[in-house]
């Protein structure tokens, strides 16, 4: 399957000189390729040891002492004459060493401007309207540089390329900020607005910052929203997403949606065709304080197909409410062999991961019949 490495791309992959469509073809094989991803890791590391080296300047001394000899060279009249005998000798090797001199100077002046900090910037294409970059129109095609805020009014739409990982268009009336661009990270800031995210990278390589949570991309397609209050709503059309602040993490497949608010950060995740009733009820449970009888009206409505919500609310809950959790967890979804009931209600990490990897087949497959019998085929 994998005859054909990428090894001689990833250089070039890892410092965003492919083009997008060679960059998804690289992007896909590191992600199924454990030799290519394990040499794509060796160069990211390299990369970042390089980022923390810290840059210094030449110590003056340094370029005093190269003005002073070409100084001295330059205005000595003996040097500029033909002499014969020893003064030709000498004459020469100063003439030498003024040259030498000066090549020092060039190269010191090309180091500084290859190695002085650049300021990154993406691409911009206007898709309708005026969409502007620090209040300057672009008119076709602009850039939008680190610190760099690009705004919509009512009638603008503008489509941003994620360096060489992806692209996002931005919808009317929307507020959105290039934060990073590096090897490592790419990362928006939306203030206000909706976006449509669109990225063929390895995990976690581009975020968006909101006023509540970071939208962390795992390989995906999502659309992102925030009001003028600060609240987000996050669909996945395609992959996963995490949802995450300093103290919670949702994981979004494709077909699911997740509300985040100023506060207390993303809520528990759902798929789009849940019952309202249940979706009305985490709401409740996740920023009203609704407690228990929130927590009973989700259990109440919830369908066997929506272990996704249920899985993340067992370390959500108390102690004493885990349990119910559990059980109707347990009903729709079965935990696989090995992962037992006192594992799950004391919160053992690797027995809630386990579960979830026997879930997030159905997670990803229900609503698509043919992928789910190619599983099905696959795990016979």
């Amino acid at each position: 399957m994998f005859g054909k490495h990428v090894t001689r791309e990833l250089s070039a992959y890892a410092h965003g000189e492919t083009a997008p469509g060679e960059s998804a073809r690289v992007a896909a094989h590191i992600e199924a390729c454990g030799r290519c991803r394990a040499e794509y890791e060796e160069i990211k590391l390299g990369i970042r040891l390089v980022e923390t080296l810290p840059a210094a300047s030449a110590p003056p001394a340094l370029w005093d002492g190269i003005e002073a000899r070409l100084a001295k060279s330059s205005t000595r009249a003996d040097e500029r004459r033909a002499p014969s005998g020893l003064s030709t000798f000498f004459g020469g090797r100063r003439a030498f060493a003024a040259a030498a001199l000066a090549c020092v100077a060039l190269a010191a002046g090309a180091a500084w401007v290859y190695l002085r900090p650049a300021r990154p910037a993406w691409g911009v294409a206007r898709l309708e309207g005026a969409p502007v970059i620090e209040r300057a129109p672009v008119v076709e095609r602009g850039r939008l540089s680190v610190g760099d805020w690009l705004e919509t009014d009512a009638r603008s739409r503008a489509r941003v390329e994620v360096a060489n990982i992806g692209e996002v268009e931005v919808e009317p009336n929307t507020r959105v900020r290039l934060v990073e661009t590096r090897l490592t990270e790419h990362r928006l800031e939306l203030a206000r607005g909706r976006l449509h995210a669109r990225i063929w990278a390895p995990p976690r390589l581009f975020f968006v910052n909101t006023p509540s949570a970071v939208a962390a991309d795992l390989g995906c397609a999502y659309t992102l929203e925030v009001d003028e209050a600060g609240a987000g709503l996050l669909r996945v059309t395609s992959g996963w997403v995490a949802l995450e602040d300093e103290n919670r993490e949702s994981l979004v497949p494709a077909g699911a949606a997740c509300t985040t608010r100023p506060g207390a950060g993303p809520g528990t995740p759902f798929f789009a065709d849940a019952p309202e009733e249940m979706v009305a009820a985490l709401s409740r449970f996740d920023f009203e304080d609704g407690g228990g009888e929130a927590l009973a009206a989700v259990l109440a409505t919830a369908r066997d197909r929506d272990t996704l919500t249920l899985w993340h609310l067992i370390p959500r809950v108390g102690e004493a409410d885990r349990l119910r959790v559990y059980e109707r967890l347990a009903a729709a979804g079965p935990p696989p062999e090995g992962v037992t009931r006192e594992a799950v209600l004391r919160l053992d990490r690797a027995a809630l991961d386990r579960w979830k990897e026997e879930l997030e087949v159905r997670w990803l497959t229900e609503d698509f019949p043919a992928v789910r019998k190619a599983w099905r085929k696959l795990w016979k």
